[in-house]
């Protein structure tokens, strides 16, 4: 690949509104809340705590949004539905008791996580200059609901009749013969990719009847039946959102740097060289 080649675990993006998310893991013997405190007070801005509580109730996630603010319980215990509640008005959350959700860990001691971070023997040893650095290269949380909510905020809403949205996601198979298509992996251009993104945005949004435009794609590994991309469009009427959301993924297609690696159960190729 190009060597010009940037960050290939950042998003792209066509706002600037982010929450990271960031698992914590425990051991034996580690003061798990105090070390929940000393992350959360590590990470900038607005932080949210969602922990699984798997007591007489069952399992459920729990909010805790600061020693100030609210805890909130959700009976269905889903962990993504509760990220895309806190997304708009957090820029980070802290999960707790979720090593199996495949967002980046910090792990103390001698517990175990899907997707290590940083690992400390201790909690006065966690560096936490490493944990903002890691986690700044990892992607952002965003989901078509998150971007949806984000949409209906908007200072235009009330003059919008329609939301048209569309999701891109890793096909396993063209066709019945073929091998399966395991997972893609996206790399970007570092800056040009966010720069033309964003002039398509206002591109789109200058056109009569549409109020607002996101686009978000996915970088790094994404696994099979997995979401890559979203367009999002509020217009007046449902013409203008239809014709805007098919425009918005086609000029992000043809104009947009990204590259794009195929892995299958035979081969792993990039698409580019594969096609030429």
């Amino acid at each position: 690949m190009n060597s010009n080649i940037g960050d290939r675990h950042k998003p792209i993006a066509s706002h600037g509104s982010f929450m990271y998310v960031l698992g914590l893991a425990t051991g034996v013997g580690v003061p798990e809340e105090s070390v929940v405190d000393e992350v959360a007070d590590a990470l900038a801005g607005r932080v949210a705590v969602l922990s699984r509580d798997s007591g007489a109730g069952g399992d459920r996630t729990r909010y805790e949004l600061g020693s100030s603010g609210a805890t909130i319980r959700r009976p269905d215990a889903d962990l993504t539905r509760a990220l895309d509640d806190l997304a708009r008005d957090h820029d980070h959350a802290i999960l707790v008791g979720y090593p199996e959700s495949g967002f980046p860990h910090v792990v103390v001691g001698d517990a175990d996580a899907d997707d290590v971070l940083l690992s400390a023997p201790t909690p006065d040893t966690i560096d936490f200059d490493a944990v903002r650095e890691g986690l700044r290269e990892r992607d952002e949380y965003e989901s078509l609901d998150s971007l949806v909510a984000d949409v209906k905020r908007s200072p235009r809403a009330e003059y919008a009749g329609a939301i048209a949205t569309f999701s891109g996601i890793v096909r396993e198979k063209e066709g019945q013969g073929d091998d399966p298509t395991t997972s893609l992996t996206f790399e970007k251009y570092e800056g040009v990719a966010e720069q033309r993104l964003a002039g398509i945005r206002e591109e789109l949004e200058a056109r009569e009847g549409v109020h607002d435009v996101r686009f978000h794609h996915r970088t790094g590994r994404i696994e099979a039946g997995a979401d890559i991309v979203f367009v999002v469009v509020l217009a007046g009427h449902r013409d203008e959102a239809f014709r805007t959301v098919e425009d918005g993924i086609n000029r992000l297609k043809d104009e947009v740097p990204i590259f794009k690696k195929e892995l299958t159960v035979e081969d792993e190729f990039w698409v580019h060289d594969r096609d030429e």
